[in-house]
């Protein structure tokens, strides 16, 4: 069954998946790349890199996904629908190897690229947008790829089945908060915590109509 998918998505100790302000200079804003340090010291991301827990994780990424949905800040920093040129953050072939839904305001014609990635860009609600991505994904899965107010949109409107969180121990203060008015979201999933050595702590949520 097609499921709707989140991978290596990290947030904070107090639920922050990046901070502020966001800029061409600062992705992640004052957050850096301290969420994403575990991510970098895999395999997956690496070859030099480690092949332990956090590697383990990572590699599920890409598993069986056919198409991608994400918001407009994860594409650009503000101001990129107003600067033709913009291509995204990742150069000419970028790692997601799918079409790629952007949720934006300001619609453009589709941006193909190499590594058979095509960005297309719609103005829609989460579910419109998600059986947009089905279609494209054929039998195989839709990654939701953040950043924090999409996947929060998505759970609010119980689209997610599968939820991959990577806790890591440092706090932001302010910045993009995941969790926000999402009461008992955790009610209809099960739940399971894995610890890593590298101080992480991998939460994968499983909807239960949905759990194998």
């Amino acid at each position: 069954m097609q499921r709707t998918r989140v991978h290596n998505f990290s947030i904070s100790l107090d639920g922050f998946a990046a901070g502020e302000p966001q800029s061409f200079e600062t992705p992640f804003g004052h957050a850096g790349q301290r969420l994403h340090q575990w991510m970098m010291a895999t395999r997956f991301w690496s070859e030099q890199g480690s092949d332990g827990v956090d590697n383990a994780f990572a590699v599920r990424h890409s598993d069986g996904i056919g198409a991608e949905i994400m918001g407009a800040n994860k594409f650009g920093p503000p101001g990129w629908a107003d600067d033709p040129s913009w291509r995204g953050w990742w150069g000419e072939n970028p790692p997601f190897h799918t079409p790629v839904y952007v949720l934006t305001q300001h619609e453009r014609p589709p941006l193909e690229m190499e590594g058979g990635n095509v960005f297309h860009f719609l103005k829609a609600s989460p579910a419109e947008a998600l059986a947009t991505a089905k279609q494209a994904a054929g039998e195989l899965d839709v990654r939701i790829g953040g950043g924090a107010t999409v996947v929060r949109d998505f759970l609010a409107a119980g689209l997610i089945d599968h939820l991959h969180l990577v806790v890591v121990p440092i706090v932001l203060g302010r910045g993009a908060r995941l969790w926000y008015g999402l009461e008992e979201v955790q009610e209809g999933f099960d739940v399971e915590s894995v610890g890593s050595p590298s101080g992480v702590t991998h939460l994968t949520f499983t909807r239960r109509d949905t759990a194998s």
